[in-house]
């Protein structure tokens, strides 16, 4: 038996063509805006890449100092003297004696403005870790500030960075006579806050973040786990539960500074809890993180196939058995990919810390849950409000060490979810 084909009409054809010619449009649509998402990721990354490489490199000076005893112990009190000798005036003598042009107090002082502030104590340091240095002279590699810094980054342009014809001329005659030495800006990774551009290191917040996140880690996943464990496994099905359910659901959505709010009130107000503490913003990230890790369990669990639970007490196994000893096992790689997903967003989180006194200015590199200390997205916040321009750098490489943050998160959910998840 033959089949017969019905004819085609024209206007038929022209729906197809144009039915057709739209989804083709709707493909190009598509692929357009993500090449143009993808576009503008790029442009960022690079843009903050190039802002921030400053911030990767700094330039130091070979100076000859003179480890002068007439000026470290002029009172012949001996190692006693050392710890609080006037280092300041060998930094002096060092520039007077390289610049013996440089006369009166003002020129001088223009001179000195060309190192950090850091000099006499890296003199100082030196002098107490070998005393045999006292007498003798010696080349020592000293930071320059962030003036004469942005001056050589920019490749001797001293337009618009506030350089005294003095310090230009200084500059480029230490940097003919090679001199100056462009070094890796190691101190930006080991060192904490610091007024001085030059001097300013993420350590000390990359150090709180740690601390914060530990907090957050170990207040969300058990809670969120067992909170989701119940509600799936034994709450009963009743408009109490449901209320519970919408609430959870609402909190996800409810603005971070709202728990900032409820930290201060609470933790701070309340129990008394040290301001701007890693304890504080690891609970009030917790209290953020909760509603996430307990929606992605949920949905974990409820992902277990019913059949594991028949089978489990099909055995005889208890309710809690079954819940405990194969739903959760089972469940765990969502939980855990949850987990550290609500982690990510907590990591980026400012307001609700700067609720809690989290943007104070920390020097010191916390050693404890309890030291006062900030986070990487509250040290961002502070350099980009810094009125010196080579904080501008520094806010970029911040930004890139958080972005290395959140990547490395991400990248441990893929891998936990792609190594223990099972597809039923």
């Amino acid at each position: 038996m033959t089949e017969t084909r019905r004819p085609v009409s024209e206007a038929m054809r022209r729906r197809l063509r144009r039915r057709y010619a739209a989804e083709r449009r709707f493909r190009a649509y598509g692929a357009a805006a993500i090449s143009l998402a993808l576009l503008a990721l790029v442009v960022l990354l690079v843009s903050v890449v190039i802002q921030a490489m400053p911030a990767f490199w700094q330039h130091e000076v070979r100076l000859p100092v003179q480890f002068s005893a007439e000026v470290l112990d002029p009172e012949g009190l001996g190692a006693a003297a050392l710890p609080g000798a006037d280092y300041g005036a060998l930094v002096k003598q060092a520039l007077r004696a390289r610049f013996p042009e440089a006369q009166g107090r003002a020129e001088l002082r223009d001179l000195s403005a060309l190192l950090s502030v850091e000099a006499p104590f890296e003199l100082r340091d030196r002098v107490l870790e070998d005393r045999s240095r006292v007498g003798r002279t010696e080349d020592i590699l000293l930071l320059l500030s962030d003036g004469a810094d942005l001056y050589l980054q920019a490749g001797g342009d001293g337009a618009g960075q506030g350089l005294s014809p003095l310090q230009v001329s200084a500059l480029d005659s230490l940097r003919g006579e090679g001199r100056i030495e462009r070094v890796f800006a190691w101190r930006f990774f080991r060192s904490g806050d610091s007024r001085e551009p030059e001097l300013a290191g993420v350590w000390g917040a990359v150090v709180g973040s740690f601390w914060t996140l530990i907090i957050t880690l170990l207040l969300s996943f058990p809670l969120g786990a067992a909170a989701a464990l119940y509600l799936e496994e034994f709450a009963p099905r009743s408009r109490f539960t449901d209320l519970i359910e919408v609430n959870i659901n609402n909190l996800a959505a409810v603005p971070s500074i709202v728990f900032g709010l409820l930290g201060l009130a609470l933790f701070l107000n309340v129990f008394g809890l040290p301001r701007s503490a890693p304890l504080v913003g690891g609970m009030v990230l917790a209290l953020m993180t909760l509603p996430t890790v307990i929606i992605a369990g949920r949905a974990a669990i409820r992902a277990v196939p019913p059949s594991v639970r028949e089978a489990a007490l099909g055995v005889g196994a208890s309710p809690l058995q079954v819940a405990l000893q194969h739903v959760l096992p089972l469940a765990m790689p969502g939980v855990l990919t949850g987990t550290i997903i609500g982690m990510a967003r907590a990591l980026g989180e400012t307001a609700p810390l700067l609720m809690i006194g989290m943007v104070a200015f920390i020097v010191d590199v916390p050693s404890g849950v309890t030291d006062p200390a900030t986070v990487l997205p509250v040290q961002i916040f502070l350099w980009a409000d810094a009125p010196e321009r080579a904080f501008l750098a520094k806010t970029s490489a911040a930004i890139l060490v958080l972005l290395a943050f959140l990547a490395t998160m991400n990248l441990a959910a893929v891998l936990l979810r792609n190594r223990f998840e099972r597809r039923w």
